[in-house]
């Protein structure tokens, strides 16, 4: 078979291939998926191994508690959920109502009410709460939230973690506009900041990498907490 010609569609048939290799259809992902199309969601989430990267990422962690800042349908969430040992918790923090609704009915329809916690509102003000509560230490955190308030999300996460725990930020790279430093682009000036905070942070061990596939060319932050 001669490969597509368009880069997007090359990546997206490179993905397809991948997914239909090593990430087999599951039909409580699968539902979470037609469910939140169903809903008018944007087709926004991870891909599928994206998201089965992250429940790896989890799993090698050995993460018990973990916190998602931007829940969408749930796609994500259940694929971080599923990577939880027996007793693990789930807190996924979601600003859009309808959203929530529909993530809350696709982790149910996964057989993970029980482990997962979705709360409705603002991350900044959600997470305050949670600092409140004594909800952490998270042993992982995935921020996959709106960009442009990223550095906020990250310092939070680093409030809320320890020594040993993993925080992933999604969409840092922005189609290689992470670069360009006249960007008007609120979301590409939030990366930014972020990056250049990162920099600044001594207990922290950090890599930006670029990624291409079915949602294009972008990329992630992995972050290893070491030190308090």
């Amino acid at each position: 078979m001669s490969q597509p010609e368009n880069p997007q569609e090359l990546w997206t048939a490179v993905d397809r291939y991948i997914t239909d290799s090593v990430v087999p259809s599951e039909p409580g992902l699968d539902a979470a998926l037609a469910a939140s199309d169903a809903a008018g969601l944007p087709a926004i989430q991870v891909s599928p191994n994206q998201g089965k990267f992250l429940a790896l990422l989890a799993t090698i962690r050995g993460a018990r508690r973990i916190l998602e800042l931007g829940t969408l349908g749930g796609y994500s969430t259940i694929w971080l959920a599923r990577a939880l040992p027996p007793g693990g918790r789930l807190i996924t923090l979601e600003a859009e109502p309808r959203h929530a609704e529909v993530a809350r009915s696709n982790i149910a329809r996964a057989g993970l009410a029980g482990v997962v916690e979705v709360r409705l509102g603002r991350a900044l003000d959600t997470l305050p709460r949670l600092a409140e509560e004594g909800a952490g230490p998270f042993d992982f955190v995935f921020i996959d939230a709106d960009k442009v308030n990223i550095p906020e999300y990250f310092d939070w996460a680093l409030k809320l973690t320890r020594p040993g725990s993993v925080i992933v930020v999604d969409n840092v790279v922005r189609r290689g506009n992470l670069i360009d430093a006249r960007s008007t682009d609120a979301n590409v000036q939030g990366v930014r900041r972020f990056h250049d905070g990162l920099a600044k942070i001594q207990r922290v061990s950090a890599t930006t990498l670029q990624t291409v596939g079915s949602k294009g060319y972008d990329g992630f932050t992995l972050v290893l907490v070491t030190g308090e």
